[in-house]
């Protein structure tokens, strides 16, 4: 995970708008979503394509394909957002941000040899700043 985002609405303006920032932290070789509607649209694919990133689909009710994004949101649920009695979007947002912080570049991943997911993707014992 090089970027995240987060809004009560999933509405077209902020899924380009997170994709963007994403894509200024850092270029994937491959680019992987579902297949819904935000995904599938002209203005998210021109998006990657002018970022130069190749753009992978989940194939229907294969879930499979979102094994590793699968297991990060299973780690968020139940590390996070099942721990904690947010009580607004303000709350969550905090949370979540510090959350996916602990877990992208403090946490050591067994997977990754012991080192954290920005460490291994980066390059990098730790990034210099959150996304």
């Amino acid at each position: 995970m090089v970027s995240w985002a987060l809004d009560e609405r999933l509405e077209q303006p902020f899924v380009l708008d997170a994709v963007g920032r994403a894509l200024k932290r850092a270029r994937p070789q491959i680019w992987n979503s579902d297949q819904g509607s935000h995904c599938t649209s002209l203005q998210y694919t021109r998006l990657l394509e002018q970022g130069r990133v190749q753009i992978s689909m989940d194939g229907k009710g294969r879930a499979l394909d979102t094994i590793i994004i699968e297991r990060l949101w299973r780690a968020v649920k139940y590390d996070d957002v099942y721990l904690r009695d947010t009580t607004s979007a303000r709350d969550t947002r905090t949370g979540r941000g510090q959350y996916l912080l602990h877990y992208n570049e403090q946490r050591p991943h067994s997977a990754l040899d012991y080192r954290t997911p920005a460490a291994v993707y980066f390059g990098t014992e730790h990034l210099t700043s959150a996304a």
